[in-house]
């Protein structure tokens, strides 16, 4: 048949298997929620935290590996909705404007999906939100056999909710359990390697797969391998905090043996500091807009560029080689922000990222005549890529750091989603016919990014090295 499933009626057991996923999932998840909610308050004798001085072990090397192997395979399935959809055009004979809805459906998945799961891991813990979302994730693995394009969008809308949910409740786990001398680098390395890692296994199992078991193997192969992270889950802890909120001492005292967790008390707030939540009102201003900045350059500038540039009149090699130049420098960029985060200050890496991106908005915006010199236009471009990809290693961890535990897992999904907006609002614009182009889009966030490099050099605080129980006071 060639794989081929496109016109296939749907028989019972079809009909029978989707109603075990829609009826499986929420029973999953009222099972796996503890019964009663976590106090998050300081009277609840919650202060753990490891000592600064604690080293790495086996089981923190345990956890970022299961971690790291989680974003790559959270990140590879939305990844690959660029390689199915010229098999999934040509299976269902649909245009290319219809099958645009399939990654905008996506993309506004990921979007609820980073405020769902955040607000499910201040409520409820982390380690619980990782496993839901991951059981979801295996269930959308059903879109392989789906033969409508309808049901398609369903499924890939519930996708898009798993994947968003890993990548904020990931950054607030580990900002809980690592050292605070090694948790900054920690937190850029993981996410970074997790995101670039996403979209190579993404492009390899598609040059693998693909061209013997069709498009629709890339979409099953997130049965397999969500199994394998739920087979590997006992190596992910709960957040020690929430363990003595809920009374699960046993488990705390397990978390003392392998990662060092002692009870902290928190310093004393100085007498000059602000309210909490003004300060967190500014920060969150700041990050939102650097979020939604980055969103747009990365989904509305990066994403056209091959095309703008063969408008242009540049060659298809050159254009295509964009996308290749920014696989090659994104692994180094993450490399070299981790190192910068944890060596020389957290909050002045991040702005450093976004004035590196400011600079090729800049650059993107000087005349047509000098931007046809070749070294100068791969230059705004490499600024673009760098900048964009060092400030995705950096916002999250960044964000992670500087919220209260209450508040950690849903102040980090705000910013993820913000991440994921723009995406959104370009494929949105696609479907309308406004395609974006290089100058256009640099002129409309010149401002904003700008903005938002100012507000976090004023707003933001240095948490490098920093306790978590110290920066929340």
């Amino acid at each position: 048949m060639g794989n081929h499933l496109a016109g296939m009626a749907m028989d019972p057991w079809m009909y029978l298997g989707m109603a075990l996923i829609a009826a499986g999932a929420p029973l999953a998840c009222y099972g796996a929620l503890p019964k009663r909610k976590p106090r998050h308050a300081d009277d609840a004798g919650t202060s753990y935290e490891a000592r600064n001085s604690t080293p790495l072990n086996r089981w923190h090397a345990g956890v970022l590996v299961v971690l790291t192997l989680g974003l790559v395979i959270d990140v590879m399935k939305p990844a690959t909705l660029g390689f199915v959809l010229p098999g999934m055009i040509g299976e269902y004979g649909i245009t290319p404007a219809t099958a645009a809805l399939l990654p905008l459906v996506a993309l506004i998945g990921t979007t609820v999906g980073s405020f769902m799961w955040g607000w499910l891991a201040d409520v409820y813990g982390r380690r619980v939100s990782i496993l839901l979302s991951t059981i979801l994730f295996v269930s959308t693995a059903i879109c392989g056999a789906m033969p409508a394009f309808e049901w398609n969008l369903v499924m890939c809308f519930l996708m898009g909710a798993s994947a968003g949910g890993m990548l904020p409740v990931v950054y607030a786990l580990l900002a809980e359990v690592m050292p605070p001398r090694h948790r900054s680098w920690v937190l850029v390395l993981v996410g970074g390697t997790g995101l670039v890692g996403g979209y190579l296994a993404a492009s390899a199992a598609a040059h693998l797969f693909e061209p013997v078991f069709g498009w629709r193997a890339l979409w099953l192969q997130g049965f397999p391998t969500g199994l394998l992270l739920l087979a590997l889950a006992r190596l992910i802890p709960e957040s020690p905090r929430f363990l003595a909120e809920q009374g699960r001492h046993a488990e705390l005292a397990r978390m003392r043996q392998r990662y060092g967790i002692v009870p902290r008390e928190r310093a004393p707030p100085p007498e000059d500091a602000p309210v909490a939540h003004e300060r967190h009102g500014r920060l969150t201003l700041a990050l939102t807009i650097a979020a939604l900045s980055w969103s747009f350059v990365n989904f509305g500038l990066l994403l056209w560029l091959p095309s703008d540039l063969q408008a242009r009149g540049y060659s298809a090699e050159l254009a295509s080689g964009t996308i290749a130049s920014s696989a090659l420098v994104a692994l180094p960029t993450v490399m070299l922000a981790a190192w910068l985060y944890s060596r020389w200050s957290s909050k002045w890496t991040l702005v450093g990222m976004i004035a590196l991106t400011l600079a090729g908005l800049v650059g993107a915006l000087l005349p047509p005549e000098l931007l046809v010199w070749d070294p100068l236009l791969l230059g705004v471009i490499a600024m673009l890529i760098m900048g964009t990809n060092g400030m995705i290693a950096v916002l999250l961890p960044y964000t992670a750091e500087n919220y209260p535990l209450g508040t950690r897992g849903r102040a980090t999904g705000l910013i993820a989603g913000s991440s994921k907006f723009g995406g959104v609002a370009v494929q949105l614009f696609a479907l309308l016919g406004l395609i974006p182009t290089l100058g256009g889009t640099a002129l409309a966030l010149l401002l904003p990014m700008a903005a938002s490099g100012g507000l976090v050099a004023w707003a933001g605080r240095e948490t490098r090295g920093r306790s978590l129980r110290d920066l929340e006071a």
